[in-house]
């Protein structure tokens, strides 16, 4: 049930939502304020169902963690789900779920966030939890060694066990080397396993503290009621030392690396052209993300169409973006026929890259990026979930919850020629890393 957002590399291709026709996105009203703890908060009032969804996130995810204990913060998403001090231990989502709701959290190299979506006369216990989370969590031998096995489970049979199970460290590690993002939130069993419980409990009191967090509440409330309950819960929790964070520094001309992963379950071969990108809030983000999906998402993209529809080379091909807080990756891949070469299929990926740089996008492809992402956005918020993400998500990586109304913007900006030259900054071949899956030898 909880889970980090990441999906084996098969399940990417869904991503993208279809092209169609959308709905227009709706002005999303708010309001948002800090508590004199530093908790910030972000109200949206809509009474269209009675629903309401609370969403906390907090700024800490595996970027945060020391190189030697790898995966703390992934393990902090599950170890918040074994009670507090006033709850007792496995009852969190019997709770939600005896009135109910639903309720996840996640992961990522940037943030660890919980969810709660319940009837909208169950708020005030929503809120409980999350400040009983956030105040009284119960970090003991029982909930750690209990979580220890889950965490290790978990990363066997997602990482380990499945094939291509371990592209997405193979791609931090040789895109991000160097940098605290060079491992993936899932971290290491082997550091999970030698941390003490002091270790834990101190990294909670870092990370979990109001002023390293924003509340998102979204639904059917009264605004000044939900003030009032937000107060009883959190406000007398409280403030904590500022976290001390890692600096880095981003370099987007490293060198590039080649790596040939040897994995018994392999069932066909497989490529991944990886580049280094800019950050999240770059001026660069929107075209990279629009360039991309023209490159390799969806079947009328360019490497769908010539791996897929015109060589008859690949039976996958799709393209992705990891855009951060402070480093930034793309990178385009594609699994390969029985009797492909992984040479093959490197040499198609890399003419229709090519082309992309001497050549440019036709305004076509532009329009029907365009329209997609128009699609994709509206849909996000779609649900008060959603809405109650998006706010805080806006709010914590661009200090701008209101972009949740204007998003688009910044797409509709870029235009053909922004496009060329990102392609010709960033994806030049001197640039690529590239991660190759051959099949084994029977």
């Amino acid at each position: 049930m909880k889970s980090i957002p990441f999906r084996n590399l098969l399940a990417l291709v869904g991503l993208a939502a279809p092209w169609g026709a959308f709905a227009e996105s709706p002005n999303i009203e708010f309001v948002e304020y800090d508590l004199p703890n530093g908790l910030h908060v972000i109200l949206h009032e809509n009474s269209d169902a009675p629903v309401v969804s609370s969403y906390v996130l907090y700024h800490v995810g595996s970027k945060d963690e020391r190189p030697d204990r790898t995966g703390f913060a992934h393990f902090f998403e599950h170890l918040m789900f074994e009670g507090s001090e006033n709850i007792q231990r496995g009852q969190i989502d019997k709770l939600i779920s005896g009135a109910g709701g639903n309720l996840n959290a996640s992961t990522s190299f940037d943030r660890t966030d919980y969810y709660i979506n319940l009837p909208s006369n169950e708020l005030e216990l929503a809120l409980w939890i999350e400040s009983e989370r956030l105040m009284h969590a119960v970090i003991d031998e029982t909930g750690v060694e209990t979580q220890r096995e889950v965490v290790k489970e978990e990363r066997r049979s997602r990482y380990e066990n499945q094939p291509y199970g371990s592209i997405m460290e193979n791609m931090a590690g040789a895109v991000f080397a160097g940098t605290p993002y060079a491992w993936t939130p899932i971290g290491s069993a082997q550091y999970i396993d030698e941390a003490m419980i002091e270790e834990f409990r101190e990294f909670y009191k870092k990370w979990y503290v109001p002023n390293n967090a924003t509340l998102s509440i979204a639904g059917d409330i009264d605004i000044e009621a939900t003030k009032r309950l937000v107060e009883r819960y959190f406000g007398e929790i409280p403030r904590g030392p500022e976290p001390e964070r890692t600096e880095m520094e981003w370099d987007l001309s490293a060198p590039v690396t080649a790596k040939r992963a040897e994995e018994p379950m392999t069932p066909l071969p497989a490529t991944v052209h990886i580049w280094r990108a800019p950050v999240l809030t770059d001026k660069d983000a929107e075209a990279m993300d629009l360039l991309m999906n023209i490159l390799a998402i969806g079947k009328s993209s360019r490497m769908y169409r010539r791996l897929i529809d015109t060589e008859r080379a690949a039976v996958n091909s799709a393209a992705f973006s990891w855009l951060q807080e402070k480093a930034g990756l793309v990178a385009a891949y594609a699994f390969g026929n029985r009797g492909v070469t992984i040479e093959q299929l490197d040499l198609l990926i890399e003419e229709e890259v090519q082309k992309l740089i001497d050549e440019g996008v036709t305004e076509r492809e532009l329009q029907k990026a365009l329209n997609q992402k128009e699609s994709e956005i509206a849909s996000s918020v779609g649900t008060m979930s959603s809405r109650a993400q998006s706010l805080a998500y806006y709010h914590q990586w661009y200090g701008d919850a209101s972009r949740v109304n204007n998003e688009l913007e910044a797409y509709l900006k870029v235009t053909r020629e922004d496009l060329q030259r990102v392609a010709k900054t960033y994806l030049v071949k001197e640039k690529r890393n590239t991660l190759h899956y051959p099949v084994p030898e029977q």
